[in-house]
């Protein structure tokens, strides 16, 4: 290494330092957005200026949390990144969902119908084909079990009695409907309002309560029980 690359790289590391010591004394709100990206990719790529790499993916992703939700294979194509730095992205993705995951599944959902909004926009509200996470619950309205049905929402692909009878196999007295809309557009369709009713009828015959409907997206959702639908 000749000088030169060496005064850079020192340089570098006291500039690494400073955003530590400024996270630490300060918190992640102190921060721009690149500059987040800047203190997380620290610790995939060593010794290197990650700055350029940080605003790069912010001028060809335009936030945060679209930078956070972009497929691995993309992620690791931009310049500078490599695979390191795109699976510790999808790692900070995965983490945070598991975490909201479980704080939804300390407490009485009903009591606290957000935890479930949050978890369920971290796991479904960035696919960009539709899904639906089914969350089991027990008597206390406590989190049994969750489970994700890949595939387009309908009734071909989740059918009302199989998805009751999966419940009764966990011993659930009610379960929570969320799927998501691609378009970002959360409204029901008719097709939902169908699936959303036949699902119902379909409980009260083996003692399952729907006790709601959760349509999500990034940034917004819609649920049945707070518009009245059910």
């Amino acid at each position: 290494m000749d000088q030169n690359e060496n005064k850079k790289e020192i340089t570098n590391e006291g500039h690494r330092d400073r955003l530590r010591n400024r996270y630490l004394n300060a918190g992640i709100d102190s921060f721009q957005d690149y500059e987040r990206l800047e203190l997380l990719l620290m610790y995939a790529i060593p010794r290197r200026d990650v700055k350029p790499i940080a605003k790069k993916l912010l001028a060809q992703y335009k936030t945060l949390s679209a930078v956070i939700d972009a497929p691995l294979e993309q992620l690791e194509k931009i310049t500078g990144m490599g695979r390191n730095s795109a699976i510790l992205c999808k790692l900070l993705k995965d983490l945070c969902t598991q975490y909201l995951k479980e704080n939804m599944c300390e407490a009485d959902v009903l009591a606290n119908p957000t935890r479930v909004i949050n978890y369920s926009r971290a796991k479904l509200g960035s696919m960009d084909v539709e899904a639906m996470l089914v969350i089991y619950l027990n008597v206390k309205n406590m989190v049994i079990s969750s489970e994700v049905f890949h595939g387009t929402v309908d009734q071909t692909s989740v059918y009302p009695r199989n998805l009751m009878q999966t419940a009764l196999r966990h011993n659930a007295s009610g379960i929570i409907l969320v799927h998501n809309h691609p378009s970002g557009i959360c409204q029901p369709s008719p097709e939902d309002e169908l699936l959303t009713m036949n699902i119902q009828e379909a409980g009260k015959t083996m003692g399952v309560k729907v006790i709601d409907h959760i349509i999500v997206s990034r940034s917004s959702h819609y649920s049945f029980v707070a518009e009245g639908k059910l």
